[in-house]
């Protein structure tokens, strides 16, 4: 049964205010790219057409369809925040490629069966009903199209300790999630100085005295900007609707949405999962 809305009007008014307030322009070019090459590292470019049409699901400050946009021939950009979209807009001012959208996944104005490719990257865990969000997708896709996603992880590939300690700042998101936005920002800036960033630096220290920092907390962002972390705390502890897929569930979604051959990237960030839209029978 198909729900009749597939988003949270709070969570998109939280990623409008997020989107304003870091519109990702101080980040540089060299950290954007490796940025995006970490996302699109598995995603099959090889398949696609001559002039390929596409889209950004959730597009946010349009960091990803910066990225994208000069590879094809066309990106659509759909994101449910007016904030969000004012701001890719202006990010993506240049591009002559990309058509912007103001709608959710539940309400993609596309017909079906017209995309060469689509991704959404950190969008459909923050939705009500994810399963549903990738079917929305899927039904957009051409056969044989790739629909690349990040969903959070639910650190299946992690140690029980690690687990435990997730578990135990479970409350503290809950918490600052559910306050208004100046303290969701005050929040996510402590945390970002008093926990990312000494965290990070300790397994970029350990990394360089040849320890194997990969379990480490927060070793994902040790050679990462202050900025990028500051951006993803208060994406982490600022919303409210978080949900988290093991790599079983995610594939189970994925064959249930017509998507075929599924292949994780075996590099963080987890998980980044691509498949293919299968062939009608």
């Amino acid at each position: 049964m198909r729900h009749r809305a597939n988003a949270d009007a709070v969570v998109v008014a939280g990623f409008g205010d997020e989107w304003s307030r870091f519109d990702q322009t101080p980040l540089s070019t060299a950290e954007r790219e490796t940025l995006a090459r970490g996302y699109f590292a598995i995603f099959p470019w090889e398949r696609l057409p001559p002039n390929p049409v596409g889209l950004d699901l959730g597009c946010g400050s349009g960091r990803w369809a910066g990225y994208v946009a000069p590879r094809v021939g066309q990106l659509h950009c759909i994101d449910a925040s007016p904030g969000a979209l004012a701001v890719a807009r202006r990010n993506l001012k240049d591009a002559a490629n990309v058509v912007f959208h103001l709608a959710s996944v539940d309400a993609i104005p596309l017909p079906d069966t017209c995309l060469d490719f689509a991704y959404s990257l950190g969008v459909l865990h923050h939705v009500p009903h994810t399963a549903e969000g990738i079917s929305s997708i899927a039904a957009k896709l051409k056969p044989g199209a790739p629909l690349l996603l990040y969903l959070y992880y639910a650190f299946d590939n992690r140690p029980a300790w690690f687990r435990w300690m997730w578990r135990a700042t479970e409350p503290l998101r809950h918490g600052i999630s559910r306050t208004p936005y100046p303290i969701r920002s005050a929040a996510g800036e402590i945390i970002a100085t008093v926990v990312y960033w000494p965290l990070a630096r300790l397994a970029r220290f350990g990394e360089w005295l040849g320890l194997r920092v990969e379990n480490m907390p927060l070793a994902v962002y040790r050679h990462r900007s202050f900025y990028v972390m500051r951006t993803d705390a208060f994406d982490r502890f600022g919303t409210r609707l978080e949900q988290r897929f093991t790599r079983g569930q995610i594939v189970a979604m994925m064959e249930s949405a017509g998507l075929v051959d599924v292949r994780f990237s075996p590099a963080p960030p987890y998980w980044c999962v691509v498949g293919i839209k299968a062939a009608p029978r």
